[in-house]
């Protein structure tokens, strides 16, 4: 089942096309990351499929309904910008209470206390936001974009300006909303978030989706070739010089030594070979290595910069 679906999406501002026939399926109770440089058009097509902006053509469907019929989706939604701006006299509590009523949700203060917890706000959560440091404003944005427990949820860098052991807490609360169901929709410009959290990722590069999958998929797409680190029982010099020779027609030899080893291969089914292949030659295996591209470096792969 889907929770999104952009067919030919497109955005024209006079002869600028900011969108450019973009085509997106999100499956729901994913962890989406979507990136791509400033000015690739992604805040456009956020505001798009939320009903801030209208398309100059194509469709889109978000949670089961159309541009037209939006309105009957909006509770259903929740969305978390990059900068969020409170009531400075109002505490957290009171903020959750305020909208909560704008909502029109049936929560008691003990439940919108449970949503402070859950973003380790409880020990501030009768402190006036004045008071808030740029990161406590970051978790009781999050917090406030949980109240109405949404089916899809739009975080804007969920984790900037927050301290370390804050991030861990957001992201073991990111994947536990999304094992309840709900669809988490994430921008960020820290690309090791996305790669430890997204089960599928796209990279958007003016006005189109350039590269799409999960991270295993984005790497046989894109990573070039694959280094692998051997450490193995001790062997001979002799031994040494015959596994050089009798790789060398099939991998690319970085070093063969005593004890350690390392070899460049074409693809990932090359790997077990290797390894019959060592295991052959009556080599103890002790630890066997992959080096796997990083979401950077497939950033770099596709010429897009790290600053997206």
């Amino acid at each position: 089942m889907l929770a999104l679906r952009a067919t030919n999406l497109t955005k024209q501002y006079g002869s600028n096309t900011v969108v450019n026939n973009l085509n997106l399926e999100i499956k729901k109770g994913s962890i989406f990351g979507f990136l791509g440089q400033n000015g690739a058009g992604k805040s456009t097509f956020i505001n798009m499929i939320t009903g801030l902006v209208r398309p100059t053509s194509g469709t889109f469907e978000i949670l089961g309904a159309t541009s037209d019929s939006l309105k009957d989706v909006r509770t259903r939604i929740g969305v978390l910008p990059d900068y969020s701006t409170f009531y400075e006299n109002f505490t957290a509590l009171d903020h959750l209470k305020y909208f909560s009523k704008v909502l029109r949700l049936k929560l008691t203060t003990e439940e919108l206390k449970e949503i402070l917890r859950d973003v380790q706000l409880e020990d501030a959560m009768n402190t006036k936001t004045k008071n808030y440091s740029f990161g406590m404003k970051k978790k009781l944005g999050i917090a406030q974009a949980l109240i109405n427990k949404p089916d899809i949820l739009f975080l804007d860098e969920p984790t900037s300006g927050v301290d370390a052991n804050s991030i861990l807490g957001i992201h073991t609360l990111i994947r536990k909303v999304a094992a309840e169901g709900t669809t988490i929709f994430l921008t960020s410009h820290n690309l090791d978030e996305v790669e430890k959290l997204c089960t599928e990722i796209a990279i958007m590069n003016k006005g189109t989706i350039q590269t799409k999958g999960t991270m295993d998929e984005l790497r046989q797409q894109h990573q070039k070739s694959i280094t692998v680190y051997v450490k193995h029982g001790m062997i001979t010099n002799e031994v040494q010089r015959k596994v050089e020779t009798d790789l060398s027609k099939t991998t690319r030899v970085l070093s063969v030594s005593s004890t350690h080893s390392e070899f460049i291969v074409q693809d990932e089914c090359d790997i077990p070979e290797l390894n019959k292949y060592l295991v052959s030659q009556n080599m103890s295996v002790y630890r066997l290595e992959v080096e796997e591209a990083s979401l950077e470096e497939i950033f770099l792969n596709l010429g897009v910069e790290r600053t997206a």
